[in-house]
């Protein structure tokens, strides 16, 4: 049996404006994690208030950052995937 979604193509929010996708390398504490991201630029992420204790980021998970105009090796994370929705940007080439 199929669980509803297999196969059907989802919406997934894109990247506006400066952001760009991302994969957490590590889990730095402190409302901070390290990202690789498309541009292949590795960047200190900062967790915003609004998504800490609602959204649970882990190493792997692929994120929307929104890099810093004033110091380029720093982000703020906008939004996190479901692995589904990973797999969906992986396999639409997307991300690496």
């Amino acid at each position: 049996m199929s669980d509803g979604d297999d196969g059907a193509r989802r919406d997934l929010r894109m990247p506006e404006d400066d952001e760009v996708f991302a994969t957490v390398t590590e889990m730095l504490g402190a409302n901070r994690i390290e990202v690789r991201c498309a541009d292949g630029v590795e960047r200190t992420a900062r967790i915003p208030g609004r998504m800490q204790k609602r959204v649970w980021i882990r190493e792997d998970d692929v994120v929307l950052v929104d890099p810093w105009d004033w110091q380029d090796e720093k982000a703020d994370v906008v939004w996190r995937y479901e692995k589904s929705e990973a797999d969906q940007l992986r396999d639409e080439d997307h991300i690496g």
